[in-house]
């Protein structure tokens, strides 16, 4: 990540008031990679799953297809 969470909860935060169970969706800017040496990536390809687990909630996982 470019930004650590707790940069981009102080910058949410200044222009909204954050509820509990808010969510705040990152991503990656376009162009973030111009410029870099894109083989020192390992980049998703298909076949690849991604999982994210929270304790007492359960796990979500996609695919990538």
């Amino acid at each position: 990540m470019i930004f650590k969470p707790d940069a981009i909860i102080e910058f949410v935060s200044q222009y909204i008031t954050l509820q509990e169970g808010d969510i705040i969706f990152t991503g990656t800017p376009s162009g973030v990679v111009l410029g870099k040496n894109e083989s020192k990536y390992s980049w998703l390809k298909p076949g690849d799953t991604v999982s994210i687990s929270i304790s007492g909630i359960g796990t979500l996982e996609n695919k990538f297809v």
